[in-house]
């Protein structure tokens, strides 16, 4: 309100009620603002008092749900790496395995590839053997064909 409103208020009060019963007026407007103030002082003490007990078991069922929940995550963590472990374990011993196979088949085929090559040289040696020999000897008659015409 400005200060011309006030005016005109005051004015039309003393008109009303007349300049003796004005103090009187204004102290029962104060004691009734005062009152009004103490109960409403009052609401909100009771509203707060009310609402804090709400809020301590509104925190405290926040506070089971959160232990809860971590409780649960931490589980599902250890079951997860448990299994991770597990198959980590699984392939190592498969790829060890299989690394075991492959090395068994490679020595075979090296030991069958060195005995074929042993059997080759010694087949060759033979061979160069029995062609030394015949050089060596005579022309062997039975096979000497001599045609004429």
């Amino acid at each position: 309100m400005s200060g011309q409103e006030i005016f005109v208020i005051v004015i039309v009060a003393l008109l009303l009620f007349g300049a003796d019963k004005l103090p009187e007026i204004a102290r029962g407007l104060a004691k009734g603002m005062r009152d009004f103030r103490k109960a409403t002082d009052d609401i909100k003490r009771e509203f707060e008092s009310s609402t804090s007990e709400i809020r301590k078991d509104l925190n405290d069922v926040t506070n089971t749900i959160s232990n809860d929940v971590t409780d649960i995550t931490q589980n599902i963590q250890k079951d997860v790496n448990e299994v991770t472990d597990n198959l980590k374990q699984d392939v190592n011993e498969f790829k060890n395995g299989v690394n075991n196979d492959l090395n068994e088949v490679k020595d075979n085929l090296e030991s069958g590839v060195n005995e074929v090559k042993n059997d080759v040289k010694k087949d060759i040696n033979v061979i160069k053997d029995d062609a030394g020999r015949n050089a060596n000897e005579p022309e062997n008659p039975y096979y000497n064909y001599n045609y004429t015409d």
